[in-house]
């Protein structure tokens, strides 16, 4: 059998072992490569003339670099399912790569190290086979040491895109191939350290900290912040010591050294524990407030840089993340080391999906076939050998969506054995029969909840933590429903919070566009599930890590029966590190600040503290209270906002009414009400205080989102929603008011929504009042409100009302009560998959200008919703691409009295009943003036 169609996991390599610097020599070999992408005979050769090649960077993936095309594919796989084998037109790409040793390389001994070649490479150095590597985001690591010289090195790499692999790495992204992490040649000394695993145990009942390192004889441990020098590292070693945690990630600076190498070690105490039917760390219960991550980036796919790993990480920690699921394999190392250093918890998953099985019923999944064990054991040992020494790492996981059988149940024994000190997490082990931990997908809220409750049947399963190692699918706008998921993890104990999925989208730069699956012309892919992050493919944060940021804050702040009420929800510190400041709007506008007295709130508790003596204010006012960093942390600097509550002080002031300016006034084919001008047969507005208009008039429809097209859109469609049309009853200008009888319907269908204009002329505003009757139609509606058209020149827009961002019924957590401006261009989200975005929830008033400060007014009767674009939901709905949005010289302006939830039903629960609009009986008003 071909090395490519193997199911092993390659041969040649060393046996797994941590990975760690040190002060023996290195030679980076990453950098530029001689590349062809097509197998190329006795290209291995040392004399072999690669003049003619092309030049490649190492690391990087070769479609993103002009050789083939990338492709995506959430579940199937893009060749025949025929385990072991894979299609013999299978792309190969050669690279070469020529160097010298430094003058000063040591002789001896030497190791050839790759950390991540995808999916499959054979190697040879200097004409020599090293061997076959496979489980591309796993290290391999090749002696060489015999085979050096020092001028004119020769190493030779054949990379297939399709192996045996192949079939363990269905996981949901871009199938991309090539070397993506570093090629390095290390130095091993005779008498250095091969491996070393250091455990650094925390007693939280007695604040002692146990230190042990398993690694080669006569290996000693210097820890200069503890007094430790010279301390023989396999004789365990008990000493008072701060603890690590996600939130205050303490480390210790420590060598362990040999006479002939010396390894920087960075320690980090703490133990993980299952007690109680919960997860615990130094005695503590977690709540994880979770992404998944994969590695991704829009230029250079999988080959991401540290800089970049390190923004993710900061991003992170500013918007209150404080665990991560590597998903669906080990990141590059640097990530890990950044999580250690930051403080994030993690869940390190294996390097393993055979999800295209499922599709089949699961016949021959790898996972309950002999002839795979030997491959998901070694990808296990290489993660976990790897990554021992991570104390950011507290759950090791087996892999995604394998299914189960007894490849998995042995990974687990062997893991249980090698590591008793970390859990072992599965979702797939449906049972909980061979995992330490309760884990689902995109439960519902009910479920979730029954779970709480320990109501379960099973009994291993009911007692054990429960965490969501998926949820809340973050695909285009939304997801809604977060909040409800915190209060359940709050409420129940064993509930200990999850991942949200995911953290990135994974759109490849295309020109003025990010692409998604099916760009490049795939002939099967699976679109833009690919773009389900919390992050934009630019790492911009998108709405829904803003709302996810402020649903999992660490502090909260509400009102109180008597006064401010505080509390700390972090899971270990103390909030002694922050300030408290304050301020009070009136109408929007700030007119007193100060600083709040908060005294220090201990973890899991709640203060409550007076206001602050507050000036009168004449209008509606909100005191909004910021819990903000003290100094400047390692991940933000001082003054950054971990959290905030907005408090109402004072009601709006009634406003006297003003008097009425009739009647109705008929002059050359026009109608003239106050401000207003209407076209006599239709009683449509078409000019108001001499701005052209057109409308406004009854709409029920919304570019249809991600999660509205995997629940609801179906059924709005065959309802007719998307292209109602509009019947004129009667048109009656014979008194003061305006009044408009329609009814708006669907073609073909019987069902309809009766719909009144009520105009009145109040003062210089023009008041409107809308009734609407469903006529026979039943369900949800998209949204409930009327459409309108003004000129493009009035771009700008100013608001009293929830904001700066957009807001949703289920997704509003982060707006909050101000006055807030933005271009109409600004308003827009630039989701990459165009879709319903922009809309502004609980609006008081809204003003609409051009450059010169004129335009129109909206005042609500109390509140509305609103969204400006210059394109129509129609040519949002058409869009496939950002760069498919043209504007138009007008300006769509949508008034609504309600919106439909967003949900996650593009996986996962839809929209909760709360949330829903239901097509009712409704009325609201709404006041138009002249802006100047």
């Amino acid at each position: 059998m071909s090395y490519v169609e193997d199911p092993g996991p390659g041969h040649g390599s060393l046996p797994p072992r941590a990975a760690f610097a040190s002060d023996a020599a290195s030679l980076s070999l990453s950098g530029t490569w001689r590349f062809r992408l097509s197998p190329t005979a006795g290209f291995e050769r040392e004399d072999f003339d690669d003049a003619a090649w092309d030049e490649l960077p190492v690391p990087s993936m070769w479609q993103l670099h002009g050789y083939g095309k990338p492709a995506y594919t959430n579940v199937r796989y893009p060749f025949p399912v025929d385990p072991p084998h894979v299609p013999s037109d299978n792309p190969t790409g050669d690279h070469r790569r020529r160097f010298d040793l430094p003058a000063s390389w040591p002789a001896g001994p030497a190791v050839l190290r790759f950390d991540g070649i995808d999916s499959c490479a054979r190697i040879w150095l200097n004409g020599f086979e090293l061997g076959v590597t496979k489980g591309s985001r796993l290290p391999s690591e090749f002696e060489v040491g015999p085979l050096l010289r020092p001028r004119d090195n020769v190493l030779a790499v054949r990379v297939h895109q399709w192996s045996a692999g192949s079939y363990l790495e269905d996981q949901d992204m871009w199938w991309l191939s090539g070397i993506f992490r570093d090629v390095t040649l290390l130095a091993r000394p005779e008498g250095g350290i091969g491996d070393y695993w250091l455990r650094a145990d925390y007693d939280h009942t007695t604040g002692l900290g146990t230190v042990r390192v398993e690694t080669v004889p006569g290996a000693v441990l210097g820890i200069p912040e503890l007094g430790v020098s010279g301390h023989p590292a396999g004789v365990p070693l008990e000493l008072p010591v701060e603890p690590w945690s996600a939130e205050s990630p303490r480390l210790y600076d420590g060598e362990l050294s040999t006479v002939a190498e010396r390894v920087p070690v960075r320690i980090g105490f703490r133990t993980v524990t299952i007690e109680d039917g919960q997860l615990k760390v130094n005695g503590r219960r977690l709540l994880l407030r979770g992404v998944n991550r994969h590695e991704h980036h829009p230029r250079t796919g999988r080959a991401v840089p540290r800089d970049v790993a390190l923004a993710d990480v900061l991003l992170m920690k500013r918007h209150n993340v404080n665990a991560v699921r590597t998903s669906h394999y080990p990141p590059d190392p640097a990530f890990l080391e950044l999580c250690d250093e930051y403080g994030l918890w993690v869940i390190d998953e294996c390097d393993l999906e055979t999800h295209g099985f499922g599709p089949l019923d699961w016949r021959g999944n790898p996972s309950a076939e002999p002839m795979w064990a030997d491959a998901y054991l070694d990808r296990m040992r290489r993660t976990v050998e790897r990554d021992k020494n991570r104390p950011s790492v507290i759950l090791w996981s087996l892999g995604n969506e394998s299914h189960t059988g007894p490849n998995l149940e042995r990974t687990a024994e062997w893991t249980r054995h090698r590591d008793p000190t970390r859990p072992v997490h599965y979702e797939g082990d449906h049972e909980c029969s061979y995992v330490d931990v309760h884990s689902r997908m995109y439960a519902t809220h009910a479920e979730v909840e029954s779970i709480g409750l320990r109501s379960d049947l099973n009994e291993r399963r009911r007692d054990l933590p429960f965490l969501l190692c998926e949820y809340g699918h973050a695909m285009g706008n939304g997801p809604g429903g977060l909040l409800e998921y915190r209060e359940l993890f709050e409420r129940y104990p064993n509930c200990q919070g999850g991942f949200v999925w995911e953290w990135l989208d994974h759109g490849l730069a295309a020109g003025d566009h990010f692409a998604y699956g099916g760009d490049f012309g795939e002939p099967i892919h699976d679109g833009n599930f690919v773009i389900d992050g919390l992050v934009f493919p630019d790492r911009t944060p998108s709405p829904g890590l803003l709302e996810f940021a402020k649903i999992i804050e660490p502090v909260r702040i509400e009102a109180g029966a008597d006064g401010i009420r505080v509390s700390n929800h972090y899971d270990v510190v103390n909030t002694a590190h922050l300030t408290y400041t304050w301020v009070l709007e009136d109408e929007g506008i700030a007119v007193a600040e100060g600083v709040l007295d908060v005294p220090t709130v201990q973890s899991g508790q709640s203060v409550s503290v007076p206001f602050p003596r507050l000036p009168a204010t004449g209008g509606e006012s909100w005191l909004t209270v910021s819990a903000s960093l003290t100094s400047p942390s390692s991940w933000a600097p001082a003054g950054h906002v971990v959290g905030w509550g907005q408090l109402p002080v004072s009601s709006a002031r009634v406003a006297e009414r003003p008097a009425r300016r009739g009647p109705v006034f008929r002059t050359a084919g026009r109608l003239l009400l106050g401000i207003g001008e209407f076209d006599p047969g239709s009683g449509r507005l078409t000019s108001l205080g001499g701005h052209p208009v057109h409308g406004p008039r009854l709409d029920v429809w919304r570019a249809t989102t991600d999660n509205d097209r995997a629940e609801s859109a179906s059924e709005w469609r065959e309802a007719g929603l998307h292209r109602l049309q509009h019947r004129v009853i009667t048109v009656d200008a014979d008194g003061d008011d305006l009044v408009v009888r329609t009814r708006v319907a669907p073609p073909a269908l019987a069902s309809g929504l009766l719909t009144d204009y009520t105009w009145t002329a109040l003062g210089d505003r023009l008041q409107l009042r809308v009734e609407i009757t469903p006529d026979g139609l039943e369900g949800t509606l998209p949204r409930l409100g009327v459409t309108m058209a003004v000129p493009g020149a009035l771009g700008s827009a100013e608001w009293f009302g929830a904001g700066p961002g957009e807001a949703y019924p289920d997704s509003r957590q982060a707006a909050r009560i101000g006055r807030f401006s933005r271009s109409v261009d600004g308003l827009q989200t630039p989701y990459v998959f165009p879709q319903e975005n922009g809309n502004r929830a609980d609006a008081r008033w809204l003003r609409l200008t051009d450059a010169e400060g004129t335009g129109i007014h909206v005042d609500g009767d109390p509140l509305f919703d609103f969204t400006a674009r210059r394109w129509t939901p129609a040519e949002l709905e058409a869009a496939r691409h950002t760069s498919d949005l043209h504007a138009s010289d007008l300006v769509h302006l949508t008034l609504d009295v309600a919106q439909h939830g967003l949900g996650s039903a593009s996986c996962g629960p839809g929209v909760l009943p709360r949330y829903r609009l239901v097509a009712q009986k409704t009325e609201f008003t709404l006041r138009f003036g002249v802006a100047n």
